[in-house]
């Protein structure tokens, strides 16, 4: 069998692009023994796989082109967008089994759950902290009302009846999207929408050998992406609970900022060493930490899905986050004794989350070799790529 996948931008090629999304999944595939290589449009990078295909952009729209491939299948990370959908019509014509991911929460569109819909561009404009911008929420629900049903309504749909599968990340997604395609194209169409999550890399896990789980919560983010990852909000829950914990331990990944590097400064020496700022690392070092902790906290304010989170699940970890319409995988995250979501999206929300979280772990109410295995068996790269070989086409 030969199944490839295909993102038809031009991001960069190397281990960071095989580490996730349609990279991971061609290595999904190939675990299972079946042939698989990427597919992207040129400019080719320096740092490009060999398991990588560049190629013109217009051969992506071209039917012939991926005709000579002689697949079985491709996996289209295309988002659903008009601008793709002749990509997408050039596979289907070509005779090519066409599964499209749709790396969001669902909520593409008004038409996908009015309510919802409303709510997530309130929330992705910052109307729901301090950042909030009433003109930049304005904006997206009139585009929504108008050019969004008139225009990119229509063209979705045209990519979407593309699609053999029609994949969803979270369960909530695909509730939402088989809403969407019922309007775009009735039950047929609402019939081909499946769930299929982001695939985890199978080094993240949690090994029959590994040493018990610190009292330990780790935090794993852009934190110069303040509107959606929170460092602020993260900083303020973290820094109430070291004064009334003195027995948590704090793990910080990712890029150190100015405020973040400010933060840890402003603790009381005792809180400050118990936080540590790991900066950018490898993902080795990040398993490591995953592996040794209890609880991957997210503060963030939207999530397509959460890759963090399901690495964290794999290792182990349960999970914290907001109870939000934004966040649409971690209900999902949380259903297995493994997690909880803070049921206010606020300091003392989220702190008591974290503290009730705690106590579980304190109370031998938790399971890491459980939520391990549960989590890696649906996540897990060859587990997903599993997945689709078993869809009906």
């Amino acid at each position: 069998m030969r199944w490839y996948t295909c993102t038809p931008i031009a991001f960069g090629g190397g281990a960071d692009f095989f580490a996730r999304d349609s990279g991971l999944m061609c290595r999904g595939f190939q675990s299972l023994g079946i042939e698989s290589r990427a597919v992207m449009p040129l400019p080719a990078g320096a740092d490009d796989s060999g398991d990588l295909i560049r190629t013109e952009f217009a051969d992506l729209e071209s039917a012939a082109w991926w005709r000579s491939q002689n697949l079985d299948g491709v996996v289209l990370y295309a988002w659903g967008r008009p601008r793709f959908r002749k990509v997408a019509a050039a596979i289907r014509q070509a005779g090519i089994v066409l599964v499209l991911n749709q790396d969001n929460g669902g909520l593409v569109s008004p038409l996908a759950g009015f309510r919802g819909w409303v709510l997530e561009q309130w929330i992705m404009t910052g109307r729901g902290g301090s950042a909030g911008n009433w003109g930049a929420f304005l904006k997206l629900f009139v585009r929504g009302l108008s050019v969004g049903l008139l225009v990119t309504d229509p063209l979705r749909a045209q990519h979407l009846r593309q699609g053999n599968v029609i994949a969803c990340v979270s369960p909530a997604a695909a509730a939402h999207y088989r809403r969407l395609c019922r309007v775009y194209g009735g039950k047929e169409l609402a019939q081909r929408v499946e769930m299929l999550p982001h695939p985890v890399e199978a080094t993240f896990t949690l090994p029959q050998s590994s040493t018990p789980k610190a009292r330990q919560i780790v935090c794993v983010g852009r934190w110069q992406a303040i509107l959606q990852k929170r460092p602020l909000l993260m900083q303020a829950v973290l820094q109430d609970l070291l004064e009334k914990d003195p027995g948590v331990e704090i793990e910080i990944v990712g890029d150190v900022t100015e405020g973040l590097a400010r933060w840890h400064q402003s603790l009381r020496s005792e809180c400050q060493s118990r936080v540590h700022l790991r900066g950018r690392i490898d993902r080795v070092q990040l398993g490591e930490i995953l592996r040794r902790s209890q609880i991957f906290y997210s503060p963030s304010a939207f999530e397509s899905f959460g890759i963090a989170a399901g690495e964290a699940l794999c290792c182990g970890c349960t999970v914290v986050a907001k109870h939000s319409v934004s966040m649409a995988s971690f209900e999902w995250f949380v259903s297995e004794n493994s997690g909880r979501l803070a049921t206010t999206d606020d300091v003392q929300g989220h702190l008591r989350a974290l503290e009730e979280e705690l106590a579980c772990w304190d109370k031998g109410e938790r399971n890491p070799r459980a939520i391990s295995e549960s989590w890696s068996a649906r996540l897990h790269a060859d587990r997903v790529a599993g997945r689709i070989l078993n869809f009906e086409f």
